[in-house]
């Protein structure tokens, strides 16, 4: 039977349950938490992850996948903390964010991958916490000369471990299929490979392009409505699934308990009152059937799909 790491140890692939594909528990910058306390304060935003995660557990969710990479401030302490408290199923992240550091240029995508590989079969920042799925991402500039080497990097440790691939993309530059370019250059089998934030457009030329060439599409920014309203990636969904691609999507928020990436936390909660982990199952899944989208088209995109990205866990070696 195939098993998956989770940041509390192995489970098998059957025991996944309802997941979410693609979520953040702590998005906090290492750079900033080391020069200033007050940055990320753990004693309010840890327990605030505990009840928003426990919240979507009693909605239904078994298990999520954190998809945070190692330069967006990964906190395996902090993902194990919540998972030992919720009972959630945590899938942890290896891999980098795309922003062009300053240190990435003077790195192989070998010898980058040797990093990820360490995450992966070795554990995590000490821990016996291994990484089940590789993170990497192309935003608004595109396949730049040092985004196409973190997606090598990315393929390279696919290779060695078997463990999928799951993006953030940008669709505005359909940068989707861009990375799918270069992971079949690397070799990749693109049915391992989850191309993220495709639920960010009504474009379904541009989706099936993507489903066409066998990787799974991520409809993954739910709650996000200034983006693209959550009635439209209803109806995208609901058409794709009429085109029988239902056993290709996979359905999530991106939510985040903590994010850094705004200075006032309550904005967010205005700007989008929906980003969170139980928008799903509350408010989405009862929308999509009311457009017709199947309770077995449902299972499959958030139980099915899932244990299928998760399984055939094996090298290319």
């Amino acid at each position: 039977m195939s098993k998956i790491e989770t940041v509390l140890g192995p489970i098998a692939v059957t025991d996944i349950g309802f997941c979410l594909m693609h979520e953040h528990i702590v998005v906090s910058n290492w750079s900033m938490r080391q020069n200033f306390e007050d940055w990320f304060n753990p004693d309010t935003e840890i327990p605030k992850a505990i009840d928003e995660l426990s919240k979507a557990k009693a909605k239904g969710v078994d298990t999520i996948v954190d998809l945070t990479p190692i330069n967006l401030g990964r906190d395996i302490d902090i993902i194990r903390r919540v998972a030992e408290k919720t009972g959630v199923n945590v899938i942890a992240a290896t891999g980098f964010y795309w922003n062009e550091e300053p240190w990435m240029s003077g790195w192989s995508a070998t010898q980058l991958a040797e990093f990820m590989i360490r995450d992966i079969e070795v554990g995590i920042h000490g821990t016996s916490s291994k990484a089940g799925i590789i993170k990497c991402a192309t935003d608004h500039p595109g396949v730049t000369e040092i985004n196409r080497k973190l997606l090598e990097a990315a393929a390279i440790t696919h290779k060695h471990t078997g463990v999928p691939i799951s993006t953030h993309t940008c669709v505005h530059n359909q940068s989707g299929l861009a990375q799918q370019d270069v992971f079949e250059e690397m070799g990749v089998d693109l049915s391992r490979v989850v191309i993220g934030h495709c639920g960010d457009t009504d474009d379904i030329d541009y989706l099936q392009a993507i489903l066409n060439r066998g990787s799974y599409i991520g409809m993954d920014r739910f709650g996000l409505d200034s983006i693209l309203p959550t009635d439209k990636r209803v109806q995208v969904i609901a058409a794709l699934c009429q085109q029988g691609h239902a056993g290709k999507m996979v359905v999530s928020h991106d939510a985040c308990s903590h994010i850094d990436f705004f200075s006032d936390q309550q904005m967010i909660e205005q700007f989008a009152p929906n980003w969170n982990f139980c928008h799903i199952p509350e408010d989405v899944l009862p929308a999509l059937k009311k457009e017709g989208v199947s309770d077995t088209q449902v299972n499959q995109m958030m139980v099915g799909n899932p244990a299928d990205i998760f399984s055939n866990h094996q090298s290319y070696g």
